[in-house]
This record gives C-alpha cells, structure tokens and sequence, in this order.
C-alpha cells in the first residue's frame, strides 16, 4: 500500500541553518510523531523507533534509516526499511531548500510502503493517519525553525 505526500513552507533561517537541522537525526527526529529513541550507527546510519498504533494494531516501528544524499544547503534525502507490528515499510523523505528574501523556502516530499498483514488489516486507515502525522511532523518542523 503506497503512499506519497509533498508541500512547501517558508521559514525565516537561512539554508545553511535550516540544512544543518534537517540534516541532523539528533535534532531531526524527535519531531516525529511518537518517537521514542534514536541511535546513531554513523553519521549517515541510524535506527529510530516509534509508537504506531492502528485501530487494534499497537507495537513498535522499528526503521533503519540513511542520509542518502546531503547536499548543503540546498538538499537532504533519507530512506529507510524496517519492521511494524504486523509488516514491514519502506520509506523516502525528501528536503529542496530555497534562499528567498528572509529566509528558506523548504519543498518537501516523502513515501512510504507498506506491506504485510498490517496493510491489510489496517486498509484504509492508513492513509488518513499517514497525512495526519505528516502534517504534524511538518508542523513541529516549522516550529523548531521559527
């Protein structure tokens, strides 16, 4: 069960400061909508864990995550693998940083699959969660930048 989201803020940070952020797990994920801890394998490698909880599905995610690309200060890129009670997921998350007068420009995108028997039982509860807690990891985002 694929999913795909995209859409832009302004922030009034320069790149460079909104890059170093975004770039930086320590900093980055505890924005995540129930996260519970990060470890750094390396500078590019880490494993988070979140609470995910879908109509009676409740555990732990468990993602293996890597700076694929960190281009500064114009772009991040992160993909990541791992287990959910009940499946597995696949995910992408993408950052464009553009300099405009006062501040970034941040133009987001992201993906995530889901496979397994959670995508099957959970269905169409999926999606409307997935949006939910994208909008307020982007909302936290843009806090932590104000």
């Amino acid at each position: 069960m694929p999913f795909d989201f995209r859409g832009e803020f302004v922030v009034q940070k320069p790149p460079e400061a909104v890059f170093d952020f975004l770039a930086d797990p320590g900093r980055f994920c505890p924005l995540l909508p129930d996260f519970q801890r990060l470890a750094a394998v390396d500078a590019t490698h880490f494993t988070v864990e979140l609470k995910v909880g879908v109509a009676h599905i409740r555990g732990t995610a468990t993602m293996k995550m890597t700076l694929e690309e960190a281009e500064r200060p114009q772009r991040a890129r992160y993909s990541g693998q791992g287990s959910v009670a009940g499946g597995t997921v696949t995910t992408s998350s993408g950052f464009e940083l553009q300099a405009v007068d006062g501040g970034t420009r941040v133009l987001w995108q992201g993906s995530a699959q889901v496979f397994g028997q959670l995508a099957s039982l959970a269905g169409g509860l999926l999606e409307p969660l997935a949006r939910k807690n994208v909008n307020r990891l982007m909302d936290s985002l843009q806090a932590a930048l104000r």
